[in-house]
């Protein structure tokens, strides 16, 4: 099999893959699915991700056609480096493979501006025309108009939250200061109209190329708000050159003002998502990220 014949026929993968006739590569991937390279016979190279065979839980339905769409949807905007899509089939991805390499602070500013054009490519609405998912969980992405404090809180935070607490991950003190949050989501500011974002763009779905250039992978894109790409860049410890690739963002395309208030607000969801999916490791994180948004909603009130 070569690319070319894996184009035409996307659906003999597996087949191919059953028999051997494909030399794979285990390679590291995310918590959730199995990742391989694939070797083709006229030597390309191609990333592959399956559902593990032994987990304990069934593939969701639609789980990797959301993936694709996602990124066909980020590629369609020539902003930032996304890997092609080759096969999409119900237990099973296969992207061109990208080569790593080390990040540079060339590459950095690079990705900065191109996301911020990504970003302003925009979206019709918040949310998305296909099924969400965040990780291995559901995520609701019904197109909404918004306003965007309503849909976030709506949409992002309350179910993870109620998620989090239902699975004994997140105390009662620490739902409350999330409630908190919620009450208070239409005094942050910063308001706009959807723009089109990974939606969870933590350091490690960053993909820094052997070309100089630094990809994206993994997402869960939707129309959301800019700012919350440019919060969950900062969480873990956040990528190499992080501040190189703000500045060329804040260059390219200026948040609104506060923004840097708003990062505990926008990291929110990710870390109740990280709650409901791996437990009270998390929870210390979801309460600090609470008290700095109510900070900063305060210090914006003050101000204002």
């Amino acid at each position: 099999m070569d690319l070319a014949y894996l184009r035409a026929h996307p659906e003999h993968l597996p087949t191919f893959l059953t028999h051997q006739r494909i030399r794979e590569t285990p390679v590291s991937g995310g918590d959730i699915c199995t990742a391989s390279r694939l070797t083709l016979d006229d030597g390309h190279s191609v990333f592959a991700k399956t559902w593990p065979e032994r987990s304990a839980r069934p593939i969701p339905e639609g789980f990797f056609a959301t993936e694709a769409a996602g990124l066909r949807w980020l590629r369609e905007a020539d902003a930032v480096p996304v890997p092609e899509v080759l096969v999409t089939l119900p237990d099973l991805l296969a992207l061109d493979w990208v080569e790593p390499g080390e990040p540079t602070p060339e590459a950095a500013e690079a990705f900065g501006r191109g996301l911020a054009r990504l970003h302003a490519s925009g979206a019709t609405a918040f949310g998305a025309e296909w099924t969400g998912f965040i990780g291995a969980l559901p995520q609701d992405n019904t197109p909404d108009p918004g306003p965007w404090p309503d849909w976030f809180a709506r949409r992002r935070l309350l179910p993870y939250l109620r998620m989090s607490v239902d699975r004994g991950a997140l105390d009662g003190g620490g739902a409350a200061l999330v409630e908190q949050v919620v009450d208070r989501i239409g005094e942050f500011g910063g308001d706009e109209p959807p723009a089109r974002v990974h939606g969870d763009l933590w350091p490690g779905n960053l993909l820094w190329g052997a070309d100089g250039r630094v990809w994206l992978v993994d997402p869960a894109a939707h129309g959301g708000h800019r700012e919350t790409d440019l919060a969950q860049l900062a969480l873990f410890g956040g990528p190499p050159h992080l501040e190189r690739i703000l500045a060329a963002y804040r260059e390219a395309r200026p948040p609104a003002d506060g923004w840097r208030e708003r990062v505990p607000l926008h990291q929110l969801h990710l870390l109740l998502v990280h709650t409901a999916l791996f437990g009270t490791a998390y929870a210390d994180a979801v309460v600090s990220a609470a008290r700095g948004a109510l900070r900063g909603v305060r210090r914006a009130t003050v101000d204002g």
